[in-house]
C-alpha cells in the first residue's frame, strides 16, 4: 500500500529533490562547519520522477500513468468547455481509475490542453494573457472535480487520480521562435512529445480535430526509441467541433502588462488538491517565460508555506502534513508542470537555507538553469513579500484577496513598489445538485480531507 504523500516522497527522492529534507539537520550542521553561512546543498542526479524508466511490467500496473491530448475548443465559454470536454475527461479518468483495480496506488494523468499560438511573441509579457490562461486551467480543473463527484472517482488520494493540467501550443514549430528553455506550464507540442515521459498510454478524442492533434503529436513521439512507453488510444463517440484559431485574442489581453521575473503565492497547501493545483499553476503562469532575449535573467517562484507551529489549532491537526511533507508535495507538483526538458540536460539542485534575520527557513529547488522554486516557511501573513523587494507579483484567490492588499500596504510603508495582484477563478460546480455541490466542496477543502482521513482511521 502506498499513500499519496509516500508516492510523492518517493518521486521527490528519485528525482533528487528530497534527500536534503530528510537529512536537514545533518546537512545544516555540516554547512555551518564548512562555511558558517547556514546553507546546505545537494546536487542530484538528473532524471525527474516521470522520466525515470520503469524496471518491470509490474511498475506499469502498480502506478498507471497517461497523457490526455485535448484539442482547442470552439470557444472560451464555460458551457462549451463542458459540452465538448466532459465526456472525454470522463472516459480518460474512468479508464485510468479502472486500471487501478481497487488498489491503493495513485495514477497520474497529464492533461494537455492545446491552444493555438500560445508561444507567439505577441502574447508576451506572459502577464498580458494571465486572465484567460488561468480561466482555461480553472475550467479543466472544475470539470475534473465534477467528474470525480459524478463518477465516484477519487482525486489526489489512495486509489485515485493525480491530474495535472498543462497548456500546449499545437504548432510543432512554436518553441523555435521564443522559448530558450522548454519549461511549463506552457510548452510546444514538440516539447511535450519529446520529453520522454513514460506514459502507459496517450488518450485523444477520436473526432477529426482530435485525430489531427494526435497525428501531429505522434509524428515526433519517440515510441520506437523508448519501447516502454505506451501507444495512442482513441476515445470514441466524440462529437465533432471546429477548433477556434483566436481563443486568446477574443479575451482582450492587457495592453499595459509588465514582465514578472519573481512571483509569489502563499498558503498551507495541506493534502494537495485541485484547488491548490489551480493556484500553483496560475502562479507560474504569471511568471515571464525564459526566452532567447532574456535567458540569462533568473526566474523565481516563491511559495510561502505556513509553518507547523501556526497550525496546531486547525481541525483534525493530528493528520496535518508536516511542513516538510507539504514542501515535498508542492515541489513535486510544480516540477511536474514545469520540467519538460530531456533528462540528460537536467541539473537539479536542492538547498535548505536558514536565515532568521531575513527570509527565515526555506528550500531552494533549481528546476532548470535560471528557474528556481523557493519554498519558504512563514509565520505571519506577509512572509517574504515584505522582505524581498524583487518579488513583483502575487497570485491570490477570492478568499485571500484582502491579504494581497495588506501586503501592498506594508510594501508602501517601506517605500517599495506594490505587487501586481492576480486573482484566480473560483472552481465552478455548474448545475450540480446541492448534495453534489457539497461533495465537490469537500474535495477541495483540506479540512474535509483531514476529517475523512480521521474517520477512515477510526473505522479501521
Amino acid at each position: 500500500m502506498i499513500t499519496v504523500s509516500e508516492r510523492r516522497e518517493r518521486e521527490w527522492k528519485e528525482g533528487g529533490k528530497g534527500d536534503t529534507i530528510e537529512a536537514e539537520e545533518r546537512e545544516r550542521e555540516r554547512a555551518r562547519e564548512q562555511a558558517g553561512d547556514g546553507v546546505s546543498e545537494t546536487r542530484a542526479p538528473p532524471p525527474s520522477p516521470v522520466q525515470t524508466p520503469r524496471n518491470s511490467a509490474m511498475d506499469s500496473i502498480a502506478e498507471p500513468s497517461a497523457l490526455l491530448l485535448l484539442p482547442p475548443p470552439s470557444s472560451t465559454s464555460v458551457e462549451q468547455f463542458r459540452l465538448i470536454y466532459e465526456p472525454i475527461l470522463t472516459e480518460a479518468l474512468s479508464r485510468l481509475s479502472n486500471n487501478l483495480n481497487g488498489s491503493n496506488h495513485i495514477a497520474i494523468l497529464d492533461i494537455a490542453l492545446a491552444l493555438p499560438g500560445l508561444l507567439s511573441p505577441k502574447y508576451l509579457p506572459r502577464s498580458k494573457v494571465f486572465k484567460p490562461l488561468q480561466h482555461f486551467v480553472a475550467n479543466i480543473y472544475s470539470l475534473i472535480g465534477i467528474i470525480g463527484v459524478k463518477n465516484d472517482i477519487q482525486l489526489d488520494a489512495a486509489g485515485g487520480i493525480d491530474a495535472r493540467v498543462i497548456l500546449v501550443d499545437s504548432d510543432l514549430s512554436a518553441d523555435t521562435t521564443t522559448s530558450a528553455v522548454p519549461t511549463g506550464p506552457i510548452i510546444s507540442l514538440r516539447t511535450l512529445a519529446t520529453s520522454t515521459r513514460l506514459w502507459d498510454r496517450v488518450f485523444y478524442p477520436g473526432n477529426q480535430v482530435g485525430q489531427k492533434l494526435a497525428t501531429d503529436f505522434s509524428s515526433v513521439y519517440p515510441q520506437v526509441e523508448f519501447p516502454g512507453i505506451g501507444g495512442l488510444q482513441s476515445i470514441p463517440n466524440v462529437p465533432e467541433w471546429t477548433a477556434s484559431e483566436s481563443l486568446l485574442a477574443s479575451e482582450d489581453p492587457k495592453d499595459d502588462a509588465i514582465a514578472h521575473y519573481s512571483v509569489a503565492v502563499g498558503g498551507t497547501f495541506d493534502h494537495l488538491h485541485i484547488g491548490h493545483k489551480l493556484l500553483l499553476t496560475a502562479t507560474v503562469l504569471a511568471l515571464q517565460p525564459i526566452t532567447e532575449a532574456d535567458k540569462e535573467r533568473e526566474r523565481v517562484v516563491t511559495v510561502g508555506m505556513t509553518g507547523d507551529e501556526l497550525l496546531v489549532n486547525k481541525k483534525y491537526a493530528d493528520v496535518l502534513e508536516s511542513w516538510e511533507e507539504r514542501c515535498r508535495n508542492t515541489g513535486s507538483f510544480l516540477s511536474a508542470i514545469l520540467d519538460f526538458g530531456p533528462p540528460e540536460s537536467s541539473s537539479t539542485r536542492t538547498e535548505i537555507v536558514s536565515q532568521p534575520e531575513s527570509h527565515g527557513k526555506y528550500i531552494l529547488l533549481m528546476i532548470r538553469p535560471q528557474l528556481t522554486l523557493r519554498l519558504v516557511k512563514i509565520s505571519d501573513p506577509f512572509g517574504p513579500t515584505i522582505t524581498d523587494e524583487a518579488i513583483s507579483a502575487i497570485v491570490v484567490s477570492k478568499e485571500t484577496r484582502s491579504g494581497g492588499m495588506a501586503i501592498n500596504e506594508e510594501r508602501t510603508k517601506k517605500g517599495w513598489r506594490g505587487l501586481e495582484v492576480f486573482e484566480i477563478d473560483v472552481l465552478d460546480t455548474g448545475n450540480m445538485s446541492t448534495g453534489d455541490v457539497k461533495d465537490f466542496a469537500s474535495k477541495i477543502s483540506s479540512t474535509d480531507i483531514r476529517r475523512r482521513r480521521t474517520e477512515m482511521a477510526q473505522n479501521q
